[in-house]
């Protein structure tokens, strides 16, 4: 054709690639990052393997399998942990679903009812809590109930604490679940479920709960977290689950209760590390 016109093609030009953005920065706030956390992290391990009289030694990490009351804190938050989780679950996943499926405009409603938590500071909350309790032993003395409001102080596993936590963790439960049902058509897949002949427990268990692995493990994991970390309402209610006996016992021992806290971090690292993975198997599969 350009032998015929006498034209010679003429070659377009291919277009620019754009510079490659540098990763420096990228980086730089890593590093950074890494440091923020690792810094102190390095000094604490640092601080429970080196004494200035026998040097390094890892005598605390040993210590910590016939310490008095550490097996029994540990085992007292744990069973907490795990009845807070199934609670809070049992409660916050069927209340949020029935008001996405019924009552859409009580969503704000809801919203609000389960951050409250977070602007009610924990002293307050736990100072209320004593008194409901001081004085509701005393009302219900002469009642069958006051068995019941004695049975849930029992110290060797306090379910007021459960009912606290679950309290205090709700705000966290919400918006985990309230980020996982976004995800995903609700009202769809219920009325589908509903009209194949599916039960409600049977929506709620084998459609709703499977498409909300991700938001369920890390609302587990951030009750986890709390339930072990949290001290003033256990304290205040002369209880002695993991973190308050990790207090207890770093007024005598320092190096003993850094040694705990550490262990306790890397527990919660393998969870989380051991959950994100099968999930992660999940997804691809």
């Amino acid at each position: 054709m350009a032998a015929l016109t006498g034209l010679e093609p003429v070659a377009t030009a291919a277009p620019a690639k754009a510079p490659a953005r540098p990763r420096v920065w990228r980086g730089l706030v890593f590093l950074v990052a890494g440091l923020y956390f690792l810094v102190p992290l390095g000094a604490s391990l640092w601080y429970t393997l080196y004494s200035p009289r026998s040097g390094v030694s890892f005598a605390p990490y040993a210590e910590l399998l016939t310490a008095e009351g550490f097996a029994s804190s540990l085992t007292l938050s744990l069973g907490l942990a795990a009845a807070t989780i199934a609670v809070v679950l049992l409660l916050a996943l069927p209340a949020m679903l029935a008001v996405r499926l019924f009552a859409p405009r009580l969503r704000p409603v809801m919203e609000v009812l389960c951050t409250l938590p977070l602007v009610v500071p924990p002293i307050t909350f736990v100072a209320g809590l004593s008194t409901a309790l001081r004085n509701g032993t005393e009302m219900l003395a002469p009642t069958p109930f006051w068995a019941t409001i004695i049975a849930v102080q029992d110290p060797g596993f306090p379910i007021v604490l459960v009912l606290a936590y679950v309290v205090l963790v709700l705000p966290f439960v919400y918006r985990s679940l309230d980020a996982g049902l976004r995800t995903m058509d609700v009202r769809t897949l219920v009325e589908a479920a509903r009209n194949l002949g599916a039960s409600w427990p049977y929506v709620l268990f084998r459609v709703v709960v499977p498409n909300l692995r991700s938001a369920l493990a890390s609302a587990s994991f951030l009750t986890l977290a709390l339930v072990l970390g949290e001290y003033t309402v256990a304290s205040l209610l002369g209880y002695q689950p993991f973190a308050v006996w990790i207090v207890t016992v770093s007024g005598s021992r320092g190096q003993l209760s850094v040694a705990v806290s550490i262990l306790s971090l890397l527990i919660i690292w393998l969870l989380l590390l051991a959950v994100s993975t099968v999930f992660g198997r999940e997804k691809r599969k």
